[in-house]
């Protein structure tokens, strides 16, 4: 059935959406050093095209090679070179008859140091070394860039004023002069332009997120004394000149975007007189309005209020529409917003409210390249976003390598140019275990024309997932699940649940290939002291409902994502919880956005945090810490032990497939734990390797 609105065309200045979905800008890293985009890039954007999506923006696109570089593989409108390659990119997307708009952008502030001033050298190595440059920083990067991110070594960003790095980027923060600003507004004229010459649709300035435009906005990061700072006639002069020199150069019906950050979101961390509001936010864009703006593409917050840009698991869908409505309310050009939409019909009910004209769905239409056509056709699962924010991780981690982001439920990012062999001819293929990489498997393999049946031992799918999804709103991770197998019924898989492999099972369906994905067991190490069972658990026996407690003194033994989940969880239901952690830091090694959005509910239910402490000894009503540092003993009081120390692989079933005489194909945690973004990769891989 046909989604009303969000099939209609709507114009953005001249130019005629074909429907109202919009994928927004977002790196994903399939650039390179010259910023021209590479086939990788344009294979993505164009499978996005074809999936019906009506405007496609490109990710972060720099003006200025020198300050303006937030990655080493983003594209780039800052030379005349970058015409025709952008060019190639503009057609391969316009031919699926969406429209093709460039997003102009420079960090400020929130870039890292390693970049400033090394793009333009990079380039110029990497031509002469013929790409063994390239080869060279990428074996180094993993290590040398974190320790000089972490020790200041490195040259400073820029910003509308000096002022402290921003949360996340880190480095060293110098004011630009006043011939850098005038430089920069002709930089992002002249972009504009080049754009224009490549045949694209239209241009986005991105003044959201708490980059460069935005800290010209922001009175937190603007304290300069000139014409470009004080006022707010003078915050916005930046912008401003920019969006009329951009329809001088380009003329009138060049349609130009903002993307504003209508909120800085200070007030959701408890700093309220920091930045701008929405009430400012709204008379910016009036002003943009007023200066030329075609379209207001309404986002929030910044680096340093990550969460209220770029959500976690546990955000309520469409919290932030409040913002899109008031700017929408405010003013006569159209409105674009992301507002965390995850379904057609949550899509539908915000055009419907007059909440926004076009929804922007980034993470939805990279897990999904085809949610637009299954939305508007009414046809087809939708491969939801679970919010788990392994794109934005992989990306940034991937960097280092001269990789790029990935996306945990769609394995098949970065690899839209090839496809699948369909030469399974039928074949059977036995697939041990419904966890998201058993049934991740069962899905490619189907695709691949395999027979495919799926053994599941318990009475239900999900494996970990179910674990996932019980700690407080993270609810969503159980999509997953709830799309494979919707997925997989309409691929016709068998799966057959409380169901074990056994000998003569496997001798009846005389498979081709066995895929084992059984999962893992948490670590159960044994500890020095004398306790009965019923103290001791696991973060398994805790959140898969097997065992309740309330109203307790519980200690929780490692801070890992697994840890701080169980103990939100525990504190929920009235326990008094202490977290015990071997290292420095809680969460070591974990994203920091996980940490944020948990955090904060453990220190409101007063939990206790012990960092640098191992446990040694547990008794009936107490523990005993040892500190890392001084071995200094801690006893603390306590009526129940929860490990959280990870988990190791189930080996049973394969060694028990070995001995049956069959070769199995190990995936998932049944391998090696990991995350769902671990297992659907070694899916992937597995079933392409099955000649």
């Amino acid at each position: 059935m046909c989604e009303k609105m969000l099939s209609t065309p709507m114009k953005i200045g001249s130019c005629e959406i074909k429907n109202r979905i919009v994928l927004p800008p977002m790196l994903m890293g399939f650039g390179q050093f010259d910023g021209c985009p590479t086939e990788k890039m344009m294979n993505y954007y164009e499978e996005r095209a074809k999936g019906g999506c009506g405007l496609v923006m490109t990710e972060i696109a720099r003006v200025n090679d020198k300050t303006g570089s937030a990655a080493f593989a983003q594209l780039a409108v800052s030379h005349d070179y970058h015409v025709e390659p952008l060019r190639e990119l503009a057609q391969r997307v316009q031919r699926h008859g969406a429209k093709f708009f460039v997003q102009l952008h420079h960090p400020g502030r929130q870039n890292i140091g390693l970049l400033v001033g090394t793009i333009p050298l990079s380039i110029k190595l990497e031509k002469w070394t013929k790409g063994a440059y390239g080869r060279l920083l990428y074996k180094l990067t993993p290590k040398v860039g974190p320790f000089l991110i972490k020790n200041n070594v490195s040259p400073s960003s820029v910003a509308p004023s000096a002022c402290e790095p921003a949360y996340f980027a880190g480095g060293k923060v110098r004011a630009l002069r006043y011939k850098e600003i005038k430089e920069l507004e002709q930089q992002f004229i002249d972009a504009a332009y080049r754009v224009k010459q490549a045949g694209c649709d239209g241009v986005e300035l991105h003044s959201a997120h708490g980059y460069l435009f935005q800290q010209f906005l922001s009175p937190h990061t603007n304290k300069r004394t000139d014409e470009y700072g004080g006022s707010f006639e003078n915050r916005t002069r930046f912008i401003v000149n920019v969006l009329r020199g951009i329809k001088k150069k380009c003329g009138a019906d060049f349609p130009v975007v903002v993307r504003l950050s209508a909120d800085e979101c200070y007030s959701y961390i408890g700093e309220p007189d920091k930045g701008y509001n929405l009430e400012e936010g709204v008379k910016i864009a009036k002003l943009l309005e007023a200066n030329g703006a075609d379209a207001i593409d309404v986002s929030s917050a910044g680096y340093d209020t990550f969460n209220y840009w770029l959500e976690p698991v546990s955000f309520d869908l469409g919290w932030r529409k409040y913002m899109a409505k008031a700017i929408k309310d405010a003013v006569n050009i159209p409105v674009l917003a992301a507002n965390l939409i995850r379904t057609p019909e949550q899509a539908e009910s915000q055009l419907q409210e007059g909440v926004q004209d076009f929804v922007c769905l980034g993470r939805p239409q990279i897990a999904d390249p085809y949610w637009a056509n299954k939305a508007i056709s009414g046809k087809g699962t939708i491969k939801r976003c679970i919010c788990c924010l392994n794109c934005i991780e992989s990306m940034q981690n991937n960097a280092y390598l001269g990789s790029h982001g990935e996306c945990a439920v769609n394995p098949f990012v970065g690899k839209e140019g090839s496809s699948l062999t369909a030469d399974g001819n039928g074949r059977k293929v036995v697939v041990i275990g419904a966890g998201p990489a058993g049934l991740t498997a069962s899905a490619i393999l189907l695709k691949r024309g395999f027979s495919v049946t799926l053994l599941e031992k318990n009475e239900r799918a999900g494996g970990q997932i179910n674990l996932a999804a019980a700690p407080p709103k993270k609810d969503k991770t159980a999509w997953f699940i709830e799309d494979c197998l919707s997925a997989l019924n309409e691929l016709g898989a068998d799966v057959r649940y409380n169901t074990t492999a056994t000998p003569e099972l496997l001798k009846e369906l005389n498979p081709y290939a066995v895929i084992v994905a059984t999962g893992s067991t948490p670590i159960k190490p044994k500890f020095k002291g004398e306790y009965g069972q019923e103290m001791l658990y696991t973060f398994e026996d805790i959140l898969s409902g097997k065992v309740e407690l309330s109203g307790k003194n519980v200690a929780v033994i490692g801070s890992g994502m697994t840890g701080l989940e169980t103990a939100h969880y525990l504190s929920e239901r009235g326990n008094a919880i202490t977290i015990v952690e071997m290292a420095n830091e809680i969460a070591p090694g974990t994203w920091m956005q996980h940490v944020d959005d948990v955090v904060p509910h453990l220190k409101k239910a007063n939990t206790t945090f012990m960092v640098g402490e191992k446990l040694q000894e547990i008794q009936n009503g107490y523990i005993v810490t040892e500190n890392m540092d001084s071995g200094n003993l801690t006893k603390v009081n306590v009526d129940c032990v929860i490990l959280s120390l990870g988990s190791r692989p189930n080996k049973a079933v394969e060694n028990d497939l070995k001995e049956w005489g069959y070769t199995p194909i190990v995936i998932g945690d049944a391998n090696k734990s990991g995350k769902i973004a671990d297992a659907t990769k070694a899916a992937y891989q597995a079933v392409i390797s099955i000649k």
